[in-house]
């Protein structure tokens, strides 16, 4: 396989590079000062909503609610974060779409569900105000917020967005972070009015039975919106989001419909008839993006396999996931955590390389860019290949 411009083989023939590859990058001023007004913007709305949620259910409730909806969180995440095996993502992006659910996402979703309900239950009755609340304003207000910052990510941070699962990893961010908001008044809710008791079920209901539903849904878009950015073609790059977000809306308004108009019953059925094989076809889609993956590093680290830069063995461990966990549990083995700090280093720089490559051949970054991308890769994954092997 031959690569025009940046993927000749004679490495020697190549300039120097005119940039480098950082762990930190450069930050200008007036970057940390709208950063810091956007911080500071969300933590107020994100303060306003466990306000409300505070005088809701009270002081005690309230507590409760907070700890039981927090617990969980961190093994959720790193589930999610397991996706991400081939590339992983920068962490202060996943950040961002995680605290965007919990105080952005929250806050409007809060807001627009409160205003439709209140207009809905005027012009009918409460019933009717908080069924439609329910199933009709909540899925498309809650699903459009928490993929606005999936979009975001998709238009601003090309390089960082490069399939089905940055869309999965990113849209679950989000979602996480707004269901444990969500949780925070559900679980409030049902100890300020039943006890624990009502606590001890809501808590198995949300928390046992359905805890991915929000990630599911929002998964939906993200994958639609990675289809986009592998595509090619005009028309599948503007309606597969649009399909994501339609499908994304249409699970959580059954979702939320099967307990609100069909009661304990249609709710058990649509768990087992609908969510458990929805979340099943989910997990097989994120099983063949990752082999997809896994193929895009094997396919476009060729070149380096061939002019020696990589070993057969680092080449193959590469491209799989089970070589790459294994390699890595074999240098921690050897070397300790220094060691594995250093392979995962190598892993993550030679997936940056292939992604890039990838990008390029995609025609995402322009020719001057991808040379001098490429120059600083190699030189990065160089210097990697020398510390990984003298350990």
């Amino acid at each position: 396989m031959s690569f025009p411009g940046p993927y000749q083989q004679n490495a020697a023939a190549r300039l120097a590079p005119t940039i480098t590859i950082r762990q930190s990058p450069q930050v200008s001023v007036i970057k940390v000062a709208l950063a810091i007004i956007a911080i500071l913007i969300a933590l107020f709305l994100g303060l306003l909503v466990l306000l409300v949620i505070g005088i809701e259910t009270g002081p005690v409730a309230f507590f409760l609610g907070l700890i039981t909806a927090t617990i969980p969180v961190p093994l959720y995440v790193i589930l999610v974060l397991w996706i991400d095996r081939y590339e992983a993502e920068p962490m202060w992006m996943l950040a961002t779409a995680f605290f965007w659910g919990v105080l952005v996402a929250s806050f409007f979703s809060f807001l627009l569900n409160t205003i439709g309900g209140v207009i809905v239950s005027a012009i009918a009755d409460p019933n009717a105000g908080e069924t439609f609340a329910l199933v009709i304003s909540a899925p498309i207000v809650e699903e459009c917020s928490k993929a606005l910052i999936v979009v975001v990510f998709f238009f601003w941070k090309k390089d960082e967005f490069d399939g089905v699962v940055d869309g999965i990893v990113y849209a679950s961010m989000s979602a996480l972070g707004f269901a444990m908001t969500e949780n925070i008044l559900y679980y409030g809710k049902a100890a300020f009015q039943h006890g624990m008791e009502g606590l001890t079920l809501t808590l198995i209901i949300r928390g046992a039975f359905a805890p991915f539903s929000h990630p599911l849904f929002t998964s939906l878009t993200g994958i639609g919106l990675g289809i986009a950015r592998l595509s090619s073609n005009t028309a599948i790059k503007f309606i597969a989001p649009i399909i994501g977000l339609l499908m994304a809306i249409f699970m959580h308004s059954i979702w939320n419909g099967s307990g609100a108009l069909g009661g304990g019953a249609v709710f058990i059925l649509t768990y087992f008839i609908i969510m458990v094989p929805a979340f099943l076809i989910m997990l097989v889609v994120i099983s063949l993006a990752l082999r997809r993956e896994g193929q895009v590093v094997k396919e476009f680290l060729l070149p380096d396999l061939q002019r020696g830069l990589l070993s057969q063995e680092e080449y193959q461990q590469l491209g799989s996931i089970g070589g790459r966990m294994g390699s890595s549990f074999n240098a921690f083995s050897q070397s300790g955590f220094k060691g594995w700090r250093t392979r995962r280093r190598f892993n993550q720089m030679a997936s940056e390389l292939a992604f890039h490559r990838s990008r390029v051949a995609r025609g995402l970054h322009s020719e001057q860019d991808a040379h001098e991308m490429e120059s600083a890769y190699l030189q990065a994954l160089q210097g990697l290949v020398n510390e990984v092997r003298t350990r």
